[in-house]
């Protein structure tokens, strides 16, 4: 699958799961779906999340579920929504609790690229999803492709913080090195579970971990 169009670090980094026959089937119905029905996010935007935040770059990792299902909405970028969209409540709350634990208000836009250029790469476990009908493209490959996304990370970089968000992302970690890379779970930002969200302190603490290492913070705004 030497034509998937993806940045180059990531490229080289993956190149070996872009040719498994796995994939190979994904690819193939993940077109034949852009070709004959409603699939967000934009067939440009799949590999958004790698294309803002190349391998090298990565700081933190950001791990959801798959793409919001509305008109719009899905951008590539977990938790994000497109420029101009309604904050969906699960990153109202993200932006809450940034104010709680920073002391700073996030700027009024979803579309958070402004976070993946400073090396946080907003990974969903599922990169597609048919309109309105979330969970759709569940177990066609994607969750694959992504475990080998974190286990490449894993294996060739360290000194990176994991923000995992409710039960799913965090099964989704099993894999990472506790010693080598920070590892932060709470509750999801959902209104269901925000309540195991809030206060995490996650935001302060990653920004703590990478000035300890050398990093940059992160602009959380």
């Amino acid at each position: 699958m030497s034509s998937v169009k993806i940045e180059p670090t990531w490229k080289k980094a993956l190149n070996e799961e872009f040719e498994k026959s796995y994939f190979t089937d994904l690819a193939t119905f993940v077109r034949n779906e852009y070709l004959t029905r409603s699939v967000y996010p934009p067939a440009k935007q799949v590999f958004r999340a790698f294309d803002l935040c190349p391998f090298d770059k990565v700081r933190v990792v950001i791990v959801g579920q798959d793409p919001y299902h509305g008109t719009r909405q899905a951008n590539g970028l977990s938790f994000a929504v497109g420029e101009g969209i309604t904050l969906p409540p699960s990153l109202k709350n993200i932006f809450k609790e940034i104010n709680n634990d920073l002391g700073i208000v996030p700027f009024n836009s979803g579309d958070l690229s402004r976070w993946a250029s400073q090396g946080v790469l907003m990974l969903n476990a599922v990169l597609t999803v048919l309109a309105n009908t979330p969970t759709s493209h569940k177990g066609k490959g994607w969750e694959q492709f992504t475990d080998a996304v974190i286990q490449t990370l894993n294996t060739q970089k360290k000194h990176i913080v994991y923000m995992l968000w409710g039960k799913y992302a965090q099964e989704k970690g099993m894999m990472i090195n506790r010693a080598d890379n920070l590892v932060l779970e709470s509750g999801h930002p959902s209104p269901y579970s925000a309540h195991l969200f809030f206060g995490n302190k996650h935001f302060s603490t990653c920004n703590t971990y990478l000035k300890s290492h050398g990093y940059n913070e992160i602009d959380w705004r």
